[in-house]
């Protein structure tokens, strides 16, 4: 136990949990000049650019895996990767840079569903304690007047919901993948697969594939900072970092968005808001806590916004 505990890396889950929460900073500002799926496009060229030595090995143990894993990494590359953060940073366009991010933490809610229908986890009774306050508290935070939703506000709330399910997903089918591939080449295949899936988006929705150089320094920090970097920290901290206690340095991420969005980004909620996010936020780590020694409950991944969300 002393042994563990001197080399815990507690620190490093919670630095790259707030790296991942600074990414309203690029996010944001992007989102007011260039459409989501050009700022997602672009995302993963320059991700995938880095990760290029290990896409071919990571296609040739792929090609070897069978083709359950083959589907199931084109869920997570087309699906969890490349629409999922196109419905993410289309959501900062309809609402404020807090919300969406906070409502991505309701994605441990959808894994541990997923996770009983994919991959036949077991749910105990005691998971409803936890979602329906989650749930409940995710409503209040989306909506100012949650008695009173505009349109605006609800289509802002669905793509960050549906954002967060996408996530799940790959967190599901990225954690069935690992069964058969290396982490290493989980990421590589992700972001390969999903950069053509990103030029088929931006196609499709007649976005530009054009950017001024003035969004060039942004978009690789971007895809760099709370990417790929805080993507190593946090699998490098998470190796020494008990599941329980990363959880509780995961709390940084919506802990610096909202004093990113307060401060820097002039974002204004209600006490109402903060009272729901206040309810996802202690939901959702009680549920993470109250399953730390029950292996079958279901699913709990990190929250990272973004092409640089971890899967696997």
């Amino acid at each position: 136990m002393g042994e563990t505990r001197r080399g815990d890396r507690m620190w490093a889950v919670a630095l790259a949990a707030g790296l991942w929460g600074t990414s309203s900073l690029m996010r944001e500002p992007l989102s007011a000049d260039l459409p989501a799926p050009t700022i997602v496009f672009f995302e993963h060229v320059v991700i995938v650019a880095c990760l290029l030595p290990w896409l071919w090995p990571a296609l040739r143990a792929l090609a070897g895996a069978g083709p359950r894993v083959v589907v199931a990494m084109l869920v997570v590359g087309g699906g969890s990767s490349a629409l999922a953060t196109t419905l993410f940073t289309a959501a900062f366009t309809l609402g404020d840079p807090i919300t969406p991010q906070v409502l991505q933490k309701l994605q441990p809610v959808f894994a541990i569903v997923l996770a009983v229908a994919l991959l036949g986890e077991r749910l105990t009774p005691r998971f409803a304690w936890y979602a329906i306050p989650a749930l409940a508290g995710a409503w209040i935070l989306a909506f100012p007047d949650p008695l009173s939703v505009s349109v605006r506000g609800a289509q802002a709330a669905a793509l960050a919901v549906g954002a967060a399910l996408l996530w799940a997903a790959g967190t599901v089918l990225g954690r069935f993948a690992g069964r058969h591939l290396s982490f290493l080449h989980v990421t590589a295949l992700r972001f390969g697969i999903a950069l053509p899936v990103t030029a088929g988006i931006t196609l499709v929705t007649g976005s530009s594939f054009a950017i001024e150089a003035g969004h060039l320094p942004t978009l690789f920090a971007l895809a760099l900072v709370p990417g790929l970097f805080s993507l190593a920290v946090y699998y490098w901290g998470l190796s020494r970092t008990a599941a329980s206690r990363a959880t509780l340095a995961e709390l940084s991420f919506p802990l610096v968005s909202a004093l990113v969005g307060v401060f820097l980004l002039d974002a204004r909620l209600t006490w109402g808001q903060w009272a729901g996010a206040a309810l996802v936020l202690t939901a959702v780590t009680a549920m993470a806590l109250g399953r730390s020694g029950e292996r079958s409950t279901g699913v709990i991944e990190a929250p990272v916004t973004g092409a640089s969300r971890p899967k696997g």
